[in-house]
């Protein structure tokens, strides 16, 4: 199957405006450096999983050939990527 990319940017464009929905409490400075922090980590994680995702979707068609013998065989394959 061919990698769905319209899949892949759905999913970063929702990881992103999930990001953007954090609130932040501007005024206290500990707390604003560690909601950015969790806002940066949840969207990294969702970014990742977006990504994996998007690779796993793919199919890999190989083509295996071995010489040098009276058993020579020739095949193909195709699998899923993990």
């Amino acid at each position: 199957m061919a990698l769905q990319i319209s899949a892949l940017q759905a999913a970063i464009l929702e990881a992103l405006d999930k990001s953007t929905q954090i609130s932040v409490d501007v005024s206290n400075g500990d707390d604003n450096a560690n909601q950015s922090k969790i806002a940066r980590e949840k969207t990294a994680e969702k970014l990742a999983t977006a990504i994996d995702t998007f690779v796993k979707s793919g199919t890999v068609n190989t083509t295996v050939t071995t010489t040098g013998s009276a058993s020579a065989q020739t095949g193909t394959g195709t699998g899923k990527i993990s």
